[in-house]
């Protein structure tokens, strides 16, 4: 099943069905006003929504045409916003940045950070920055969406809470990271607003694709129609979705409609830019830059300017399977001046 959130002119919008070839859609407004309704009752709710998804694929309804630039983040406001760092060869790469702490590259337990989740962005929502000189960068993620988890849940409790999948753009200004880790209680203002895609399916309609608490789908990133990087989301997880959730629980509830990201997907491989059409690539332009200075001793990948374009989208048999985030960098001056 899945599902998106459509722009009716209020905070968290309109809960939506969508066809499994993402053309058509149907209101959910009888079940549940808004995705964080349906999270709330789900268990009471979600075989109506398949029903009504049924009826929608089986042309029992005739739907509405679908068009992602009418979605909003599937939760534009959320409870919570929590990303984790299931990937190690992502932090392995980006360790020797300034403000990373080599001692925190442990394979024991997943870093965490907690991020503003009170106005997630649309996946067409420009990118914006106060200075075209903050190192803005874009961070391609697989995202999941749980229900209610009791404090120190077993891994058991953390993956049958798993209630959607998607994926997001962790956006970082690159220049503020340091600044934030030494002089404040670590990232904030290096983490604006983060964009997810249009779409959100439920774990059992992606078939073979999700196991093992895991979306084993390449996450395609393009920049100003460019292959930047296409690394397998399942390949090189230390740290499955199971995992972040109990690390996240392990002082704490977690309620129904927290996001959890696995971090930057990121593969072992010894590429660099420009890479081929079958190749792999990155998500995000810190680990390749960082690769650059390894292999030619500096950086050659310019970090996004204004007016460049991002696409990202989790692939499978040439579809996006949750719709693109596309997005694209706008310098916007303070409010006031």
């Amino acid at each position: 099943m899945k599902l998106a959130t459509l722009k009716n002119g209020r905070p968290d919008g309109q809960l939506v069905v969508v066809s499994t070839d993402m053309t058509r859609f149907v209101s959910a407004g009888r079940i549940a006003p808004s995705l964080q309704a349906a999270l709330d009752d789900w268990a009471a709710l979600v075989p109506q929504l398949n029903a009504l998804a049924d009826q929608l694929e089986a042309g029992a309804i005739a739907g509405q045409v679908f068009d992602p630039s009418m979605a909003l983040a599937p939760l534009p406001r959320a409870y919570q916003w929590i990303d984790g760092s299931g990937y190690l060869s992502h932090l392995e790469r980006v360790r020797s940045l300034k403000g990373s702490k080599d001692e925190q590259l442990q394979s024991t337990r997943p870093l965490l950070y907690q991020g503003g989740s009170d106005s997630l962005s649309a996946p067409i929502s420009p990118i914006l920055a106060t200075d075209p000189d903050l190192a803005v960068d874009f961070e391609a993620e697989v995202a999941v969406i749980i229900g209610a988890v009791p404090m120190s849940a077993t891994r058991e409790q953390a993956a049958a809470a798993i209630r959607l999948v998607t994926v997001c753009n962790d956006v970082s200004l690159r220049r503020l990271v340091l600044d934030d880790l030494q002089n404040g209680f670590g990232f904030f203002h290096a983490k604006p607003a983060t964009a997810f895609a249009p779409m959100v399916c439920t774990p059992d309609s992606l078939g073979g694709a999700w196991r093992d608490n895991r979306l084993h789908l390449p996450v395609r990133v393009e920049v100003n129609g460019t292959l930047f990087g296409q690394p397998n989301a399942g390949t090189d997880m230390h740290f499955d979705f199971a995992d972040l959730i109990v690390e996240a629980a392990r002082t704490r509830s977690l309620g129904a409609g927290t996001i959890i990201g696995g971090g930057t997907v990121s593969n072992r491989h010894d590429e660099s830019l420009p890479i081929k059409r079958d190749g792999i690539g990155f998500a995000c332009i810190a680990e390749a830059r960082t690769v650059e200075k390894l292999k030619f001793g500096r950086a050659r990948t310019p970090f996004l300017k204004p007016d460049d374009v991002v696409r990202i989208g989790a692939m499978l048999d040439a579809q996006s399977v949750f719709g693109d985030i596309v997005q694209t960098v706008v310098i916007a001056s303070p409010a006031g001046r």
